[in-house]
């Protein structure tokens, strides 16, 4: 039950039976009606701005319509009181009935709270990561990782059919630069010295087993080919041990995509993907010769100075026309990203997301404008941006540096602070803004560690349940029997604002699909957590607020109810972040 949507279809109710209409006359468009909790606690339960929306198509003043809508609400048994404030807004209070009602749902309905049919099974492909095959994930991967999976995993909580994808960029000269740079590794397998590692070639150490794993296929077979003939040999095979690498790394973060897409296989097995993407443009005459201005600002490593293949992209929303042949004929990073899409949408995809690091910010509005064109506008690309993450160890940083070798990776972070800390952690900021991840506060016990924090809450309720069950035996606290338990005795206001904050899930799950904005559910679950703790500690201080009173067995379940509504509703949002939810704390 979403008290919010259910009150928002009653608001549209309401405006009908007063004859308001939209502006052209029509039925009020109940999209526009917005119930929400209002900023202020003590103005209400709800608040809604209908009034305003819809005052002028009417030619009314808002605050006179405000104040018929609250007429007709006070005549719902669910509403103990309206007030209509300001310019026009109304605010709605409540009955406790209401709440106690809606307290039950939580618990029928368990860990289906909160989800939706809203997607209506809708397929939507979320790609991330999609990190070069030439190295182990580093932190910066890791944001993009855990956005793109949690993303996945709340659509997916909505209804929709989600694919999770990874793209391997294993096409580019850097997997030219990685098949050399293991080859140097094969032939120090082979107890050659190999010295100083040449400029311009990967120098990790993790070169070291795909070099030995060389040696076990191919022996000293390769030492006596030119680069030309071991060159295809050597190249898929790193591809393939850094690609078995990336994944077991993401599997220890919890992270599994359901297709892996080489970019390869574009122009693979006689057929050229990217070639019947820029025809199906031709055919709309979306491409054309033409040059295009030297590139203001940041570089475009793709702008050629002479006539090119050109995609009108800027009939799109795009700042310039695009290129799509480099000179010497070969199809450029854009090209080939248009091709992807092209495969994706010929797959059955006409809803995408594509996260991606802060840098790509550049291939926005021209990757949108190519979906736009290929799917004729019924397409829709959202690119998620991931901000930096900052490495911090005690406040002191954590330096690192990819081109060195020296640098913390995805695994690294995973295998010193958990799975739960690094999902949590990485979504406790909005992905566009920059995280500061420190090693020892993400550790620590303690209020000021959000993850542990909101973990300790359901940590928390499992205790209390334990509790009852060894205090009171013959106590029934199945599910059923709190459901059916008097739950009109919890009127104290801390008990009832505890509710309504369980009552915002649904609105939270909903707003934070819509938006694309997994971090809504990390901020959430805090929120929760911090109002389940202040409650838990008024029980401690006024003993009459207990949830356990052996004495009063009905007391005691109608509490134990609102105490396993709250330890559901943190393990449903949880699990839609990956995030364990423990039962004891150690």
């Amino acid at each position: 039950m979403n008290i919010f949507v259910d009150f928002a279809d009653r608001m549209a109710v309401i405006l009908g039976n007063l004859g308001v209409t939209a502006e052209d006359g029509q039925a009020v468009d109940r999209s526009r009606i917005v119930v929400e909790p209002p900023r202020d606690p003590a103005h209400g339960d709800l608040a809604t701005n209908a009034a305003m929306v819809f005052a002028k198509a009417m030619g009314r003043r808002p605050r006179d319509l405000a104040l018929d809508i609250s007429e007709k609400l006070a005549e719902d048994p669910d509403v103990e009181a309206v007030e209509v404030a300001g310019p026009g807004f109304v605010n709605i209070r409540l009955t406790q009935r209401t709440w106690t009602r809606l307290l039950a749902t939580i618990l029928e309905s368990g860990m289906n709270y909160g989800r939706s049919e809203r997607g209506a099974d809708r397929p939507v492909n979320v790609e991330y990561v999609s990190a070069n095959p030439t190295g182990p994930l580093h932190v910066g991967h890791c944001r993009g990782a855990v956005v793109g999976d949690v993303l996945a995993n709340l659509l997916a909580f909505c209804g929709f059919a989600v694919t999770r994808e990874y793209y391997v960029n294993d096409a580019g000269a850097q997997v030219d630069v990685l098949a050399r740079s293991t080859f140097l590794r094969y032939r120090e397998a082979l107890g050659e010295e190999i010295g100083a590692i040449p400029e311009g070639l990967y120098p990790g150490e993790y070169l070291k087993d795909i070099g030995a794993g060389l040696v076990e296929q191919h022996g000293r077979g390769l030492l006596d080919m030119e680069e030309v003939d071991w060159l295809p040999i050597v190249r898929p095979f790193a591809v393939d041990r850094m690609m078995e690498m990336i994944r077991t790394d993401l599997a220890s973060l919890r992270i599994v995509h359901d297709v892996v897409f080489s970019e390869r296989s574009l122009v693979a097995n006689g057929r050229d993907r990217v070639a019947e993407a820029i025809a199906y443009l031709t055919e709309r005459g979306l491409i054309y010769q033409g040059t295009l201005p030297p590139p203001k600002g940041q570089p475009d490593e793709e702008w050629e100075d002479r006539e090119q293949t050109l995609f009108r992209s800027t009939d799109f929303g795009d700042d310039i026309d695009r290129a799509l042949l480099k000179s010497d004929g070969s199809y450029t990073y854009f090209a080939s990203d248009i091709a992807y899409h092209y495969d994706k949408i010929s797959r059955g995809f006409l809803d995408m997301i594509d996260v991606m690091g802060a840098d790509h910010g550049g291939y926005v509005k021209r990757m949108k404008a190519a979906v736009a064109a290929l799917t004729d506008g019924k397409g829709s690309l959202t690119i998620e941006l991931t901000q930096l993450v900052k490495l911090f160890r005690g406040g002191e940083p954590v330096r690192m540096s990819k081109r060195a070798g020296d640098f913390v990776t995805l695994r690294d972070l995973v295998d010193e602070v958990g799975p739960d800390a690094v999902r949590f952690m990485l979504l406790f900021r909005k992905a566009d803004a920059p995280l500061d991840f420190d090693f020892k506060a993400v550790t620590e016990q303690s209020r000021e560690n959000p993850v542990f924090y909101v973990q300790y809450a359901h940590a928390r309720c499992a205790s209390v349940l334990r509790q009852a069950r060894e205090e009171m035996p013959d106590l029934d606290v199945s599910t059923p029997a709190l459901v059916a338990t008097p739950l009109a005795r919890l009127d104290d206001p801390g008990e009832l604002a505890l509710i309504a904050k369980l009552a915002e899930w649904p609105r939270i799950v909903d707003a934070a699909a819509e938006a694309r904005e997994p971090h809504r559910i990390a901020f959430y679950l805090h929120e929760l957590a911090s109002a389940f703790h202040g409650h838990w500690n008024r029980g401690k201080e006024l003993p009459h607020l207990r949830f356990i009173k052996a004495e009063d067995s009905g007391f005691t379940q109608a509490r134990l109810a609102l105490v396993l509504a709250t330890q559901t509703t943190l393990k449903v949002g949880l699990s839609v972040l990956g995030v364990s939810a423990p039962d004891e704390m150690r």
